[in-house]
């Protein structure tokens, strides 16, 4: 260990019982290269936590990756990926465990690097407190202000400016007061309501533990001594009473209880709980945990509840006092982060988490995004990597909530690609929609099963989709020829013809392409409650929009048919000449040229226009929904068949 690092001051380990200590939840966030994981290298340093193989490992390491010439570089014990310490940034979230002689620590390091914005999200999601790191010579830069609005949206308002390699900026008082002066008048407009500012230099320990000679204009309290005694706001406890559903306990016949935690207030025993989003109540007869029942759980306990009735719930649900219980809807305005690579797209369907809850989700508006260095309100049709919106969620069941701001385990969601079950994104629930509440399905006494009963056949989609001059079109209406023929009523969609009426708004846009595959699924599933067989031929070029179309015709059956014609064949027709205008570039954004297409991964059929005529194509359809038993009974015939099926 060098001299420079050695002169620091070092707090002496943890004595007594470390469980009579209370526990700050930390996060260290900012932009790349601010010095966040040699910080908390100093601060393990400092409160000796390094054991003598971890110091020999970090020696190592220091002289393989290190940045800090002969010294130490107290960064690579966080900075654990391979990846990390070659590229000399942090890129996953590291969690670690400290403790001094006044209190114990969670500290979450977490990337600065915009590209992974979305795992400084994750570790702020826990965090009561935030650190904010600034290089003194580069001052508050767009990574700052993205991170410190992401803090606000998370419910922090309380900010440690940490201006760190005050070193190489000469200690100088004035640039600390300009940095923090842009940060603390930043912070106010996004609802920080506390920033504390401290300048540091991490590589040499000046007010990480005690103060610092080289900055005696600094009268505040060092780093480390300020983490021990700083007095964070916690109001869970006084907040209306949550218990969230984890799974349903039923060890044996004679015990039926809920497990989950309470995430705000209190419950006891005789307290009087309503059930949402069913709305039933009942009262707590037992409170179990592991080491005994309770009289009384609190918040931030995992306990089982055991209640009176035998009422209908499941993971998901969430328990309340029926006095303070949480809004209930299957519509909410809410901010978003986006953290996937593929833009969100309004009207494309994603799977959301809400507490333990799932249900599917589309974010049916977007109303604006935002500029995080602004905060300016500006207009857009999607959503990029690390952009943040605000927008209405709509979801295909009720499901139970409260405001981010009031309750974080309740109110706030991650959205999941249905694909790949990637997270996409972080979104913080606003105020549910309660217009939404004013809507309600008005039963009616012809079923659809009746309605396919008279025709006598079982309603389905028979989804074509492929390249542009891939003969969908010509397939479908031999499709459809042939079922009118055998007395089945049908309907056909055809792409173009849907975009001179109901689509003549949209264009080909990635978000026009999928707000017309959304129509159409909505319109194809009211046909369908008509008993009707609908033929759908569009080139619905993503996966995502026809897995979304599948999902709304869920009532019956969905056959997904790949008109499969490899696009040099399909140019070659180019019936249209759209082919040839694409090339040209007079129409961009075509399908196959400079916008892609994604083929089904497992349809019910393939069709290789290559080797089969429109004819053949149409009767293997036809076979298929013959073996599939949609059609009931016999028909009638029809005189004449254009495509001598």
């Amino acid at each position: 260990m060098s001299d420079r690092m050695a002169a620091s001051s070092v707090v002496p380990p943890a004595a007594g019982d470390g469980r009579s200590k209370d526990l700050l939840r930390f996060i260290t966030c900012g932009s790349v290269d601010d010095g966040k994981s040699t910080l908390i290298g100093r601060l393990l340093y400092d409160s000796q936590l390094i054991l003598e193989d971890q110091m020999s490992a970090l020696e190592s390491a220091s002289r393989r990756f290190g940045t800090t010439g002969e010294e130490v570089d107290l960064a690579l014990l966080i900075d654990g990926l391979q990846a990390e310490r070659e590229q000399g940034i942090t890129i996953d979230v590291a969690y670690r465990f400290f403790a001094t002689d006044k209190r114990k620590f969670i500290v979450a390091d977490t990337p600065g690097h915009e590209q992974y914005t979305r795992n400084m999200a994750t570790g702020a999601s826990t965090a009561q407190i935030a650190l904010v790191l600034v290089d003194a010579r580069q001052g508050v830069l767009t990574q700052t202000r993205r991170h410190a609005y992401i803090l606000s949206l998370m419910g922090l308002r309380r900010v440690v400016l940490v201006v760190n390699k005050m070193d190489l900026a000469d200690w100088s008082q004035d640039r600390f007061d300009a940095i923090a002066e842009e940060f603390t008048a930043f912070a106010a407009s996004i609802g920080i309501d506390t920033v504390d500012a401290v300048p540091v230099s991490a590589l040499t320990g000046d007010n990480i533990t005690a103060p610092s000679d080289r900055m005696p204009w600094f009268t505040g309290t060092p780093l480390l001594p300020y983490l021990e005694e700083v007095t964070v706001a916690e109001d869970a406890a006084n907040a209306p009473a949550r218990f969230v559903v984890q799974w349903v306990n039923r060890p044996h016949l004679d015990l039926r209880g809920y497990s989950g935690m309470v995430h705000g207030g209190r419950i006891a025993v005789g307290d009087t709980l309503q059930v949402l989003p069913s709305g039933r109540q009942s009262t707590v007869t037992r409170i179990i945990t592991y080491g005994g029942d309770l009289d009384v759980a609190m918040a931030g306990q995992s306990v089982t509840l055991v209640l009176a009735d035998q009422i209908d719930i499941s993971r998901g649900d969430i328990l309340a006092s029926p006095d303070t219980a949480p809004a209930v809807a299957d519509q909410f305005a809410a901010h978003l982060l986006w953290m996937d690579d593929a833009r969100m797209l309004p009207g494309r369907s994603y799977a959301i988490q809400l507490g333990t809850a799932m249900a599917g989700a589309t974010v049916s508006r977007l109303k604006h995004a935002v500029d995080v260095n602004t905060l300016e309100h500006l207009a857009a049709s999607h959503l990029e990597l690390n952009e943040i919106g605000v927008c209405n969620i709509a979801l295909d069941r009720a499901l139970p909530f409260d405001p981010y701001k009031d309750n974080r385990h309740t109110g706030g969601f991650i959205l999941i690609d249905r694909l790949t079950n990637a997270t996409v994104g972080a979104g913080m629930i606003d105020f549910p929609l309660r217009r939404a509440g004013n809507l309600f399905w008005q039963p009616t006494t012809v079923e659809p099963a009746a309605r396919a009963n008279l025709k006598g056949q079982r309603p389905a989609v028979l989804w074509l989709t492929g390249l542009s001059g891939s003969g969908k079109s010509t397939i479908a209406n031999a499709i459809e020829h042939r079922l009118f023929a055998d007395g089945r009523h049908t309907f056909l969609m055809d792409g173009d013809n849907v975009r001179h009426g109901l689509n003549q708004d949209l264009g080909f846009t990635p978000e026009d392409r999928v707000e017309n595959i959304r129509r159409v699924a909505e319109v194809s599933r009211l046909m369908v409650d008509a008993g009707l067989i609908v033929i759908v031929s569009f080139i619905s070029p993503f996966r995502e929009e026809r897995l979304m179309a599948r999902r709304r015709i869920e009532t019956a059956d969905f056959i997904e048919i790949f008109v499969d014609t490899p696009l040099e064949v399909c140019e070659q027709r180019d019936p249209k000449g759209l082919y040839r205008r694409a090339r040209a570039g007079e129409i961009p954004g075509f399908t196959g040229i400079d916008s892609p297409y994604e083929p089904p991964e497992a349809p019910e059929i393939v069709l290789p226009t290559e080797a089969l005529d429109p004819g053949a194509a149409a009767g293997k359809v036809v076979d298929l929904v013959r073996e599939r038993g949609l059609i009931l009974s016999n028909g009638w015939t029809l005189p004449s068949d254009p495509f001598a099926l």
